[in-house]
């Protein structure tokens, strides 16, 4: 449970704001679902292997994934989800949802309360009991842990089958691919440094390929010195961080402050010559709609005078 909590609570902080262009000329709070001409009947199979059986629009929804929230608001279907978990704290309208409660292990007599006829679940490990007893109970659920860019897409996608409006998903999906695409061609012929992206102190973690993170990373101009790693979160011995020598080290707020009043980190070249950074913890985080401002942030730290 421990792994999985640092991989969801972690970036459970890290919200910011809405693609804007994913959202132009709707009301974020309240729309009229359609059904998508193409979308008919379906049946989507999510990350626990389990099937999703869409014969109708789903339209009560209860979100208990920060990632899948964000979409569906922005994809202007917030009318639609009816709970949320405490860790959903973006956009403001998903403030005024009840709050249901942990994302991890969720209180089932509260979610069932809601009379939900869909529940969107993180794919822990944790969360499997869940799943099955809500199943149990008559109520689809749709399991997704998106660490990567692209299963970022096909979350979004797979939302937009579930409540009729496939539209919605795929302007979502271009507009975020867009803002992506605009920050690689501007990083794309500039230097790109070996980057470290340490994400838990004891034992040492830190950002693999098999993270957005990594991908964000390379669109905004750099080299994660981890990206040879499958995990999203791998975990490494210091000596081997100072053997692979990265030029900067990107880290949250408070994880730069550890860092810097280090005797251990100064033993590495980035940290004597200052290039220990803060992202902006509000921003970067876990692949979603925010995936654009996150690119732009990292691209102005790696290339504050070439950005």
């Amino acid at each position: 449970m421990l792994s999985a909590l640092r991989v969801l609570v972690l970036p459970l902080l890290l919200v910011g704001a809405l693609v804007a262009s994913a959202a132009c000329g709707r009301d974020e709070g309240v729309r009229t679902v359609r059904a998508s001409a193409s979308s008919g009947a379906a049946t989507l199979r999510d990350d626990f292997g389990d099937t999703v059986p869409v014969t109708r629009p789903f339209t009560r929804v209860v979100s208990l994934n920060p990632t899948t929230t964000e979409a569906l608001f922005a994809m202007g279907a917030g009318a639609l989800v009816i709970g949320r978990s405490h860790w959903d704290q973006w956009p403001a309208a998903a403030q005024r949802l009840p709050d249901l409660g942990p994302g991890i292990r969720p209180n089932l007599e509260i979610v069932l309360g809601t009379r939900p006829d869909l529940v969107l679940l993180y794919a822990s490990a944790d969360n499997r009991p869940a799943a099955a007893r809500l199943r149990a109970a008559g109520v689809a659920t749709y399991a997704t842990r998106v660490d990567a860019i692209e299963q970022f897409r096909r979350t979004t996608r797979d939302l937009g089958r579930l409540i009729g409006d496939t539209a919605a998903a795929r302007a979502v999906i271009d507009s975020v691919d867009r803002a992506l695409a605009a920050v690689r061609v501007r990083t794309g012929t500039l230097p790109h440094p070996k980057v470290l992206l340490p994400t838990w102190d004891s034992p040492l973690l830190v950002i693999g390929g098999g993270s957005h993170l990594s991908e964000l990373v390379e669109i905004a101009g750099g080299r994660n010195v981890y990206a040879d790693e499958a995990a999203p979160s791998p975990q490494v011995a210091f000596e081997d961080v100072v053997r692979r020598d990265p030029d900067v080290i990107l880290a949250g707020p408070e994880g730069r402050e550890r860092i810097l009043a280090s005797p251990r980190w100064r033993t590495l070249r980035a940290v004597r010559e200052g290039r220990v950074f803060a992202y902006d913890t509000m921003v970067v985080g876990r692949p979603s709609v925010t995936l654009g401002r996150a690119a732009e942030n990292l691209a102005a730290l790696l290339h504050p005078r070439g950005h």
